[in-house]
């Protein structure tokens, strides 16, 4: 393989992962926006905009190329706003 198809290999991987952790943190605010109003305790609140910070902030555990601890971290947040939105589900009345 030479240089030039490495490097297309490398960018497509690198949009894909990019697309990846936009798709998901995209996801979290959709699932943030449902819960507004559900009577989520103020952790799970604060889990999500923690992983928004974390995903939009230069400091990451792996290189930016990598997208994979962006996309771990958003994949907890909306693990965790569905708990909380099945718990406030069910301490609804009615």
């Amino acid at each position: 393989m030479d240089g030039s198809a490495f490097w297309w290999i490398l960018g497509a991987i690198t949009l894909a992962t990019a697309f990846g952790a936009a798709w998901m943190l995209l996801r979290v605010v959709k699932a943030r926006r449902a819960l507004l109003d559900a009577g989520v305790p103020i952790r799970d609140k604060a889990l999500f905009w923690a992983a928004v910070l974390y995903t939009v902030s230069p400091v990451d555990l792996l290189p930016d190329p990598v997208y994979l601890d962006d996309i771990g971290v958003l994949m907890l947040a909306l693990r965790a706003l569905h708990t909380a939105a099945q718990g406030a589900g069910r301490e609804k009345p009615g």
